[in-house]
């Protein structure tokens, strides 16, 4: 459907600095495990139903689905908030101040609104589809990198529970070809921290080689909307469906793409 998201853009203003509150004024409490090495926090849980019962009430005609307790409301729009309450559960639980706050609106299977937090950075990232995007008002641009050597490209955290030594073996491949041809490599642990640094400029590029619609539906769209191209693997457009995230500027898009095809080629031959 249309929808005019920049109007929404207040309501998912508000909706995040219930959750960054939630954020800075609780210590983690319980942690729940999800799986190995795969947790939430007592912190996640109160995000979570606080942010939805605020947009339940704001926006009853849009569905919500949230990390931890997943589609709680459905729409026939096709519009629906995504929410990560605390993304980069490990960096919190660690007092580690590199974690944040991700709502994205999706409209079906593309993000047409985000608003990033990160509160213990008092930093906040938003977009609304073609209107730009803005880190604490003002408006941003990825960068121009146009050597990859000169590139920092920020990765997705090696995978962790059912299959991860297969899955590793890719992303430690590509770890290793990444590090002979870009100038550094980062990883924050935080996904939406990519997507906003890259966003920002700070980072030239992210390479995410697995994710959930809550670890990208903000950070896609800010990421967009200042200049970066975003798609999965194959080079197709990303949306709330693809297999991987890749964001960079459109000079060094290309040459990671094919890096990365590389790659995984020869990963596959040495199966």
């Amino acid at each position: 459907m249309t929808v005019d998201a920049r109007a929404l853009l207040p309501i998912a203003e508000q909706a995040v600095t219930i959750a960054a509150e939630i954020v800075k004024s609780r210590l983690p409490g319980i942690v729940t495990a999800k799986g190995d090495r795969d947790m939430a926090t007592e912190v996640d849980y109160a995000v979570e139903r606080a942010v939805r019962d605020f947009l339940s009430r704001e926006t009853p005609e849009i569905g919500f689905v949230g990390e931890e307790e997943g589609a709680t409301t459905v729409a026939e729009s096709g519009l629906k908030w995504v929410l990560d309450p605390v993304d980069g559960t490990v960096n919190f639980l660690h007092g580690l101040p590199l974690c944040g706050v991700s709502l994205g609106l999706v409209d079906e299977d593309m993000p047409v609104l985000g608003v990033i937090d990160l509160p213990f950075l008092a930093s906040r990232y938003s977009a609304a589809e073609g209107h730009g995007a803005r880190a604490d008002g003002r408006q941003i641009h990825a960068g121009e990198t146009g050597d990859l050597r000169a590139a920092v490209v920020a990765m997705g955290d090696y995978a962790v529970g059912d299959d991860a030594t297969t899955k590793n073996r890719l992303r430690l491949a590509l770890t290793r070809e990444l590090v002979a041809r870009v100038q550094r490599i980062r990883m924050f642990g935080a996904a939406s921290i990519d997507l906003a640094w890259v966003a920002e400029g700070r980072v030239d590029a992210l390479v995410m080689l697995s994710n959930k619609p809550w670890d990208t539906a903000a950070g896609v769209l800010i990421a967009r909307e200042a200049g970066a191209v975003v798609v999965d693997l194959d080079g197709s457009p990303h949306t709330m469906n693809s297999e991987a995230t890749i964001a960079a500027s459109p000079e060094i898009l290309a040459d990671l793409i094919e890096l990365i095809a590389e790659v995984r080629k020869e990963a596959e031959r040495n199966e």
